[in-house]
């Protein structure tokens, strides 16, 4: 699987931008999506996840009630919409395709990143 991430940007604090990560090839369903962001100087975190048919979600407490992620599995794509945008939302932000084992999200692959910069 080959994944695009695109829809990054500057941004104004309390502004919103919607990302996208397009996938290649026929499984895109068979995974769990997730999003992921990593600041300078800090550790790759997550971010959000949606389960294979779209009808569970998550999402790390710093992002709860701003950001929601979606999916399209005809169009082989997720979504994730940023609202209410934050400077320490700044980060590159990563989608992911993977699987959740143990309660914890293992990517198999990684998009490239998509660089989001929120202006004070």
């Amino acid at each position: 699987v080959q994944l695009q991430a695109s829809g990054g940007g500057l941004v104004q604090a309390g502004g919103s931008l919607r990302l996208s990560c397009a996938a290649s090839g026929r499984t895109f369903s068979s995974y769990v999506m997730g999003w992921f962001r990593q600041a300078p100087g800090k550790e790759r975190e997550f971010v959000a996840g949606i389960m294979r048919s779209g009808g569970s979600t998550s999402y790390a407490d710093s992002v709860k009630g701003r950001f929601t992620i979606s999916r399209d599995n005809a169009k082989n794509t997720v979504y994730l919409q940023m609202t209410s945008l934050k400077p320490e939302d700044t980060a590159v932000y990563y989608c992911a395709a993977g699987e959740v084992v143990s309660g914890t999200y293992d990517a198999d692959y990684w998009g490239q990143g998509t660089q989001v910069t929120v202006s004070s």
